[in-house]
């Protein structure tokens, strides 16, 4: 009896457990952990692209290759005699231009050191962004900015390259675009500057707020700013090659753009969250891959200008006898201006005399050289993405040019005072108070007979101290300002002209065969760095 009771009580609970089982066979049975549509939350796409535009996510070889190797040391922002660095030899190294691209614009086999780069690691994840947030009511700002973050990143590579994967780039999950066509840098500026418009006007105050944002968290009126600011800096690369639109939508982003130096996109580090946070820029500055930190120094063109003029930013942002702690966190130096020495660009250490830079005349040694500051290296740092400075610079040349938005005196005050003033954004010891910038601006006032040259040498001085060679190499390219006067180094690569673009990765004859092949061939001046992109005439 008391058998036939246990075994039907038995029966009974596994009845009820296999009901219940039944009834919740989905739920329990669904990771909890796993992501889906219903459940990921794309704010994370969101914090990724930001972070991956400020470099490589992996070891800097976008940055340490496009930025510093190559647009800091042509620019005359940085020297170094590094055999490496041949950015200010004008030597073409394949594997460094092609470092930006990255791997193939779908998503094909990488192209070295594990597939860092623009297309991978910005471009694919932002696509992604948009995708799945094109049709989310809940998500309408945040696929905004995800256009505009598009915008941002595509500027860059078409300005680096010319023509290049645009309107298929990322798509090859959604529609087997595995061979991206490559667009037309007219086409694909048109497209930016539709893009920017129509995602700016329909950014909402009253809607979502992107948890994931690291430039505004979430503030939507500044991504309107940002926005407008974006358009402005765009339509401004078209004044040599269609100057009635770079008008019209410089004409638009007037008086919409960034109010002051608050609105500054940017993007700390975070030393604490490992290699993938730290500030990019400083990781190879401050010698993690080599001998930057020993051999890096500010060109003389640079510290001499700043020398000439007493402009006050020397004394925050030059050192000479830098020093680092045993973490090769930067500590110091001797930041008196009287001290600073610019290194002069084309030399090395070959021991070739009027070549090596021990045979230059007035060398002392290297540590007397000057370096960056350890407020523009520390490794918790600021990467600048575009600044209150710049939006005021490109109005005063907007101004100059066709007398929209006020008055370019007014815009360059403005501007150069944002640009010494805001070095404090990236530690207070570098902060310069309004008064001595006011100071210097009333000794140094704009003239506009020397109108475009005096703007545009001031935004040349601004993105070198942002850090930001890229934009200082495409906005001399468009304006021809500062003068700079190019090296002679033996056996360069562009008969000693300063490089005009970067030539196309070879990888892509692989990965993306035929539309590769029709894009080299009509690059202006062929693919190679004396080649022109589209609006650089």
């Amino acid at each position: 009896m008391k058998k036939i009771f246990y075994e039907a009580c038995v029966s009974m609970l596994m009845a009820a457990l296999l009901t219940g089982c039944t009834k919740k066979f989905a739920d329990i049975n669904t990771n909890p952990a796993g992501y889906s549509q219903a459940n990921f939350q794309p704010n994370y796409i969101l914090t990724t692209v930001q972070q991956a535009y400020t470099g490589s996510t992996d070891f800097s070889y976008d940055t340490w290759r496009a930025n510093l190797i190559y647009c800091s040391t042509m620019m005359q922002g940085f020297s170094t005699v590094i055999g490496y660095w041949v950015g200010d030899k004008y030597i073409l190294n394949p594997n460094y231009t092609a470092a930006y691209w990255g791997f193939g614009s779908s998503q094909g086999p990488p192209l070295g050191n594990g597939g860092d780069g623009a297309y991978p690691e910005q471009v694919k994840p932002v696509v992604d962004l948009i995708a799945f947030t094109k049709n989310m009511p809940q998500y309408k700002n945040l696929y905004q900015i995800a256009r505009l973050m598009r915008a941002l990143i595509m500027e860059r590579i078409t300005d680096l390259y010319g023509d290049c994967p645009y309107s298929q780039a990322g798509l090859g999950y959604y529609d087997k675009t595995f061979f991206p066509q490559y667009d037309k840098q007219q086409d694909i500026y048109t497209d930016l500057l539709k893009e920017i418009e129509d995602a700016t006007g329909k950014l909402d105050p009253n809607g979502d707020q992107p948890s994931g944002d690291v430039f505004y968290n979430g503030n939507t009126a500044q991504w309107q700013r940002f926005g407008y600011t974006l358009m402005l800096r765009v339509a401004m690369r078209l004044v040599k090659v269609d100057p009635t639109t770079a008008q019209t939508y410089a004409q638009k982003a007037a008086g919409k753009t960034f109010a002051n130096n608050g609105d500054n996109a940017f993007v700390r580090a975070d030393n604490t969250g490992g290699r993938v946070t730290i500030n990019r820029n400083s990781q190879i500055l401050d010698g993690d891959g080599g001998s930057e930190n020993i051999y890096t120094k500010w060109s003389k063109t640079f510290i001499d200008m700043l020398k000439a003029e007493s402009d006050p930013r020397l004394a925050k942002i030059a050192i000479t006898h830098p020093t680092w702690d045993a973490s090769k966190n930067p500590t110091g130096g001797n930041a008196d201006t009287a001290v600073q020495k610019g290194m002069p660009n084309g030399h090395d250490l070959s021991g070739i005399a009027g070549q090596d830079i021990s045979t230059v005349p007035g060398y002392t040694s290297i540590a007397d050289y000057s370096s960056p500051s350890q407020y523009l290296t520390k490794r918790d740092g600021v990467t600048f993405i575009l600044t209150y400075a710049e939006s005021e610079l490109l109005l005063a040349e907007a101004a100059q040019r066709w007398g929209i938005g006020g008055t370019a005196a007014q815009h360059y005050h403005d501007g150069v005072k944002a640009a010494i003033t805001y070095l404090g954004q990236y530690d207070p010891g570098a902060a310069i108070s309004d008064g001595d910038a006011e100071t210097w601006l009333t000794a140094h006032p704009y003239n506009a007979a020397d109108g475009l040259n005096q703007i545009n040498t001031q935004y040349w001085m601004h993105t070198n101290t942002m850090l930001d060679f890229y934009e200082s190499w495409s906005n001399w390219r468009r304006s021809g300002f500062p003068a700079l006067v190019p090296v002679v180094f033996p056996n360069n690569n562009t008969n000693g002209t300063i490089p005009r673009r970067f030539p196309y990765p070879v990888g892509e004859a692989n990965t993306n065969p035929v539309n590769y092949k029709a894009a080299h061939d009509a690059v202006p001046g062929g693919d190679n760095l004396t080649g022109r992109v589209w609006w650089d005439k």
